[in-house]
């Protein structure tokens, strides 16, 4: 029949089918993609425009990039060992100041003997011989402390450490204060003042590492000052670097130890006879010198020669 549908274009009549025209209600359709409409697309069907145009779409998450990442986690790191750094170096010197305070409070506890007892001590001997007699006995009573702490850190902790190490120092300090304040007796340098202010001028001989010029007030000045409490870390930092060996362990830091402050001990005595040389006062030239005060709790410092029959020795 002219104009009718072929049968094969027929649409079926089953159940679910779509009985509006074949080209839709609103205009062409395609079986695909639905009916187009001109303007919003129902539900169930596809839209052509571009979906970045759609305000229905949903926006995608942002993320950030991986440089940026790295760089933040990079950033953070970095502070964080800044802030690590910082607080270790707050301990430090907190641990040093406290380890100068308890120096500067052993220096008047420290026994020393007068020109007249180490006379008596060791008859016979002139000034050159007794300061030699004096150096070898503190070099050993150093040496003796340095062992002593090597031995102690025969399997270190890292807790224990700065402990041990400032221990060294300490007994280290007070057995070359002796031999300083010694020295300077036997050249005939005594400072002028109390227990007070000779301890003083002696702490700052020890940091300088030079003699003390009693003709020169700036020399034997005893104000703890700030420039002298500077100069006391200094030379305690100082020793501690040097002291690091000591803790090596298998009884390796004991050999290390005693060599290194026998060492150390012997170059400041060397630095410190060299000064007063210069400025020695003959024996028979000096005026009568009153006994030196002795120390209220002495100090125990072993290693030093001295003869243990004499009355007026400082007992340890």
């Amino acid at each position: 029949m002219t104009g009718s549908t072929p049968p094969w274009k027929r649409r079926s009549p089953a159940r679910g089918a779509d009985p509006g025209p074949s080209d839709g209600p609103h205009g062409v359709r395609d079986d695909e993609r639905g009916s187009s409409t001109a303007g919003t697309s129902p539900a169930g069907s596809a839209s052509l425009e571009p979906a970045g145009d759609r305000a229905d779409a949903p926006v995608p998450a942002s993320h950030p990039a991986p440089v940026a990442r790295r760089k933040a986690i990079r950033g953070r790191a970095r502070e964080l060992a800044q802030e690590g750094v910082r607080r270790g170096s707050d301990r430090a010197r907190a641990g040093l100041a406290h380890l100068t305070d308890r120096i500067i409070e052993n220096a008047p506890r420290v026994p020393v003997r007068d020109l007249a007892t180490l006379r008596r001590q060791f008859p016979g001997l002139g000034p050159e011989e007794l300061a030699d007699k004096l150096v070898a006995g503190a070099v050993n009573a150093s040496a003796t402390v340095g062992a002593g702490v090597g031995a102690a850190a025969m399997l270190p902790v890292p807790p224990a450490m700065p402990t041990e190490l400032a221990a060294e120092v300490t007994g280290v300090a007070a057995v070359e204060l002796k031999l300083i304040a010694e020295l300077h007796e036997v050249y005939g340098l005594r400072p002028p003042g109390n227990l007070k202010d000779r301890s003083t001028a002696y702490l700052r001989s020890w940091s300088g590492e030079r003699g003390i010029d009693v003709l020169k007030p700036a020399s034997v000045n005893s104000a703890l000052g700030v420039q002298m409490r500077r100069e006391l870390r200094q030379q305690i930092m100082k020793r501690m670097v040097r002291n690091m060996p000591n803790l090596m362990p298998f009884l390796v830091g004991a050999a290390v130890g005693a060599a290194m402050n026998r060492r150390d001990t012997r170059k400041l005595a060397d630095r410190i006879r060299k000064d007063l040389r210069g400025m020695q006062v003959p024996w028979d030239a000096l005026p009568p010198l009153p006994p030196l005060e002795r120390p209220t709790e002495p100090l125990e410092i072993s290693g030093t020669p001295e003869a243990p029959d004499d009355p007026e020795s400082p007992r340890r």
